[in-house]
């Protein structure tokens, strides 16, 4: 029985990807989708998803920071991190200050509760990278780790 148009696959009805596996990029993409399925489930309870979790602990860590800067760290649209930025404010977990000599950048330092937020929702990421990753050996996640570094340092 010839497969129904639109409907082609194997006999059992998955379908292969095989020949997209030889790309790299391919394999990084779907790797990525298993670790961003998982920490925005890990992340949901603390009310927090990927960018809003990077976004706190950046600021954390670079008090003052601008909101330009967050964006190019995070190398994401400023735009797009204004509306990270507008809802952890609302949620009391970072404020904005107007920078001296400066009317159109605002500083942006966590809160307290911020802080604490960050702090268990870094632990929980911990775990979930633990898990993720416990099937490797300390070596070969070394080696994926320095390998991944070298690509974000070579993007160009």
């Amino acid at each position: 029985m010839a497969d129904p148009p639109g409907e082609k696959g194997t006999q059992d009805g998955t379908v292969s990807d095989a020949r997209l596996e030889q790309f790299t990029g391919y394999l990084m993409k779907r790797a990525f989708n298993v670790v961003q399925s998982d920490l925005a489930r890990v992340l949901e309870p603390f009310g927090l998803r990927m960018l809003s979790f990077s976004t706190l602990i950046v600021v954390i860590d670079n008090p003052d920071i601008t909101q330009t800067q967050l964006a190019q760290a995070l190398s994401v649209e400023r735009s797009n991190i204004v509306v990270v930025l507008d809802a952890l404010e609302e949620a009391g977990l970072l404020n904005r200050n107007p920078v001296p000599r400066n009317r159109r950048a605002y500083a942006l330092r966590a809160t307290l509760a911020g802080q604490r937020l960050a702090e268990k929702a870094r632990r929980a990421v911990a775990e979930h990278e633990a898990r993720l990753f416990g099937t490797l050996s300390a070596e070969e996640h070394a080696v994926l780790r320095g390998a991944l570094s070298s690509l974000k340092s070579a993007a160009v």
